[in-house]
């Protein structure tokens, strides 16, 4: 029989041998590229993640405006059964009815000849010292003031100090304050209404506890004619640093083949708005087209704004800071606009 072979007594050992320093090194050089190709991916994501979360949160934010804004401005000239605002007594340049809040100025709730109304730009402040924003208004933005009233009737419960129309088709429509009816129109054949009047502007400032010393943030405010005949001051979004206006008219004569289509977009301020016309409701406003610029409340890190923003025929910027800004802009149509 073969003799069995002769055992060396390094067999066992190199059965036992793990890996050498070379192939240590080189798994160890796979792992960190690995890692670093890991990181680097969920770094990218994250920012990816960060500004979809900033360019969303600015989109949401100007959806919100855009909803404040559009049915309170669809409705502007909306008086109840009537929509002609030489039909109401108690409007400005008629007797006004003691009661009506000065605060704003004297024109400032019973105005609603001019059912839109805006100033071009907010400096000097144009409400009157007496109606003074509560916060610095922004001087580049527009203001916007809608008058209207209110979607139903108030048959029961009027309170004291308030404003209503009374309202009516056939006869004089009237504006009263308080609980009592006024004897005209007749109020078997009118309805009473609440006043609505809203007035729009842009803050350097906000009310929501957001400003640091550092970090201001500005917002979307509003003038509103309150219940009892007060005149309140509210902030409605946090955010927003620009408003700009520009109304569509119509300048064609009643009856005219034209009559009822826009012939031009035009400033507030706008030297044709000032013409004797739009008093008579013989032109008209037909749309307000709105222009909101929505900026971070925070700075992100590692992002410059350096963009000029063209619109409402302006240029505005580079700002050249770390807030991501974006504009959005809508066109309203007036729902009561009084086509003849």
């Amino acid at each position: 029989m073969p003799e069995p072979p002769l055992c060396s007594p390094f067999t066992g050992r190199r059965a036992a041998a793990g890996m050498t320093l070379v192939e240590l090194m080189v798994a160890l050089a796979i792992g960190v590229f690995l890692m670093i190709g890991a990181v680097t991916v969920f770094m990218q994501g994250r920012s990816s993640f960060r500004v979809t979360e900033s360019v969303s949160r600015l989109q949401e934010n100007a959806r919100f405006a855009l909803d404040v804004l559009e049915p309170d401005i669809r409705m502007a000239y909306y008086f109840g059964l009537t929509n002609v605002a030489t039909n109401i007594e108690g409007r400005a340049g008629t007797t006004v009815p003691a009661g009506v809040p000065s605060s704003c100025g004297n024109t400032w709730v019973n105005d609603f000849v001019h059912g839109v109304a805006a100033t071009n730009g907010s400096s000097p402040w144009p409400w009157g010292a007496t109606c003074a924003a509560s916060a610095s208004a922004a001087p580049a933005a527009d203001t916007l003031i809608v008058r209207r009233v209110s979607e139903e009737p108030v048959l029961t419960s009027r309170t004291a100090g308030t404003l209503y129309i009374q309202s009516n088709r056939a006869e004089k429509s009237r504006l009263f304050v308080g609980t009592a009816l006024p004897a005209s129109p007749e109020p078997a054949t009118s309805q009473p209404h609440r006043v609505v009047v809203n007035g729009y502007y842009v803050s350097t400032n906000n009310t929501s506890n957001l400003s640091t010393p550092d970090n201001t943030v500005p917002s979307l405010r509003m003038k509103t004619l309150a219940a009892g005949g007060t005149i309140e001051d509210r902030e409605i979004l946090p955010g927003i640093e620009d408003l700009q206006v520009q109304f569509g008219l119509d300048t064609s004569p009643p009856n005219a083949p034209g009559r009822g289509t826009i012939d031009r977009f035009v400033d507030p301020g706008d030297a044709l708005l000032a013409e004797p016309e739009f008093s008579s409701n013989e032109r008209q406003i037909l749309a307000v087209r709105l222009w909101l610029r929505v900026r971070a409340e925070r700075t992100e890190n590692g992002y410059t704004d350096t963009a000029t923003y063209s619109y409402a025929g302006q240029n505005f910027g580079p700002f050249n800071d770390g807030y991501r800004r974006a504009v959005v802009s809508k066109t309203i149509y007036l729902r009561n606009a009084n086509l003849r």
